[in-house]
């Protein structure tokens, strides 16, 4: 699989509580110069980002990292962040109400996102690691019945991040349409590849040029 193959999967991620400006900058040059899908940053940085590279295609989240705000909360945080720029929102799903298989609220809080998000994409964050595999799937099928176009693996901030098991267990329960975005502990190019080949539409990574240029093996 080649760089020119890999990178139009590739979502250039700096979402550190701590990213600076000049930090930033260089995440943008660099999806500029790899030709990546996206750059995904902070909501702070989406405006400033969107006049400085208005070429770019802008990611950010909602709700990010733990979930649990309030449907109101994170309904506002999405329609700024498209009122600024920002053509993907990443939101991370209510896992309280996953883990009380509340699957009403969550359905009610994702359709609230899709509503407001109308001809962008919306991913849905499922923070696969703290979810047992019967919450999964019931996960997809939420997010196939609300239209979300991706279910997302991490945040990078849980416990653990994408695992090869959970693709092949979304892929066999999303509906037609919904896609895959691995996210969270990729750290090789064997690990873009395999998520890549499992059937993942894009790759969420800090460190994917730098793993991708690298003249390593």
């Amino acid at each position: 699989m080649t760089n020119e193959q890999i990178f139009p999967k590739i979502d250039h991620t700096l979402l550190t509580p701590t990213a600076t400006v000049q930090q930033i900058r260089i995440l943008c040059l660099e999806a500029i110069d790899y030709k990546t899908a996206s750059v995904c940053i902070p909501p702070c940085y989406v405006k400033q980002v969107h006049k400085e590279f208005p070429e770019l295609n802008i990611c950010t989240v909602v709700g990010f990292p733990l979930g649990y705000s309030t449907k109101s909360s994170k309904v506002f945080e999405a329609s700024e962040a498209i009122k600024n720029g920002a053509n993907e929102i990443d939101m991370v799903v209510n896992l309280t109400w996953v883990k009380e298989h509340n699957f009403d609220m969550v359905m009610e809080e994702i359709n609230a996102l899709r509503k407001v998000t109308k001809g962008h994409i919306l991913k849905v964050i499922a923070e696969t690691c703290y979810l047992n595999q019967d919450e999964k799937i019931m996960l997809c099928h939420s997010v196939t019945a609300a239209e979300a176009d991706y279910i997302k693996t991490s945040t990078g901030f849980g416990t653990a991040g994408a695992d090869r098991e959970d693709i092949k267990l979304f892929d066999e329960n999303l509906g037609k349409g919904v896609k895959i975005k691995a996210a969270g502990g990729i750290r090789t190019r064997k690990d873009i590849e395999d998520f890549i080949e499992l059937g993942c539409s894009r790759i969420g990574s800090s460190s994917a040029v730098k793993i991708l240029t690298s003249k390593k093996k």
